[in-house]
């Protein structure tokens, strides 16, 4: 029951996202607007971590679930995409690769500046 009430906690934010975005005068996506709204509670305190926690955590375990109504529509309409299949392999395989880089070059940057920070403090 805790897990169903913490989703019902998520599925209100995500409605608040979802009227957020019908007032907007611009489309914009309510799922980033929910997601916003999630991290402002979350920091203001409003919305403390223990009340959605198991329910985050179920999603998250679960995510690969979530991938399988998408990956059917590729499935269903492919023909519309066959003749552009070489270009847009070539942007995933592209987008991909440049997104390993930026995410290690990250990693990196912060490792470093961790240790610099750490060494001066010692």
């Amino acid at each position: 029951m805790k897990i169903l009430t913490q989703l019902a906690v998520l599925l209100l934010i995500c409605f608040v996202g979802e009227g957020i975005a019908l007032l907007l005068p611009i489309p914009f996506p309510s799922s980033v607007i929910s997601m916003v709204l999630l991290f402002l509670l979350l920091c203001t305190g409003a919305l403390k971590l223990r009340q959605i926690e198991d329910a985050a955590e179920f999603l998250t375990k679960n995510m690969a679930f979530f991938f399988i109504p998408a990956g059917v529509e590729i499935l269903e309409n492919y023909k519309p995409v066959a003749d552009k299949i070489l270009p847009l392999l070539a942007v995933l395989v592209l987008t991909t690769v440049i997104t390993f880089a930026v995410t290690a070059g990250t990693v990196h940057l912060c490792l470093r500046l961790q240790r610099r920070l750490g060494g001066a403090r010692a």
